[in-house]
């Protein structure tokens, strides 16, 4: 059974039977620049993952990656394998990194912006809110008109009624409706000229 296992050389140059990551986090401690090339190979592309989340541009998260590389080189000495995984404690330390990164540059709030547009655009998707400039201050307008014709005008334009659906729902026929609109557009014009 012990035979299927990859033998690894250990730091001692000896062969072992080690779990890889201890290997790997020793030459790191022994300042081996292969075992570095060999830790960012492997991990480089999850943790520039973990960067993008919290960055957003491509270019920056590559900066921000290139010098979480280089604080895990300088403080490997650090990590203790009692209290998690290699991985665990470079993805922290990335994170950190990149949030630290955010905060220098002023960009935090500028990230809050970015969410919070996003979750405009989400709530007017999801609810079916759309903007019309063209009804800013229509409704102030129509506060001259009847309130037979102000409530036709918003069930017509504003809530999206036909014609058709206000006389049913007013049991008026579609005649009057139609009159009342025309009487209402005709009262509002004078307020353009």
């Amino acid at each position: 059974m012990l035979a299927l296992l990859p033998k690894i050389k250990g730091p001692q140059h000896h062969n072992l039977y080690t779990d890889p990551e201890s290997t790997l986090v020793a030459s790191l401690v022994a300042r081996d620049t292969k075992a570095l090339e060999m830790l960012y190979s492997s991990y480089s592309a999850s943790l520039l993952g973990i960067v993008c989340k919290v960055v957003k541009q491509e270019e920056v998260a590559q900066d921000v990656l290139q010098e979480s590389f280089l604080k895990i080189w300088n403080s490997i000495g650090q990590y203790d394998a009692t209290k998690g995984r290699l991985f665990t404690w470079m993805s922290r330390l990335v994170r950190n990194t990149a949030i630290d990164h955010l905060r220098s540059r002023g960009e935090i709030n500028s990230l809050k912006n970015d969410e919070l547009s996003e979750l405009t655009v989400e709530i007017n998707e999801r609810y079916q809110i759309i903007f019309h400039p063209e009804f800013i201050g229509l409704k102030q307008l129509i506060e001259v008109l009847t309130p037979e014709q102000k409530l036709i005008l918003d069930m017509v334009y504003f809530q999206g009624y036909t014609q058709l659906e206000v006389a049913t729902a007013l049991n008026i026929p579609v005649g009057t409706i139609k009159t009342r609109i025309r009487m209402s557009i005709k009262t509002l014009r004078a307020f353009f000229i």
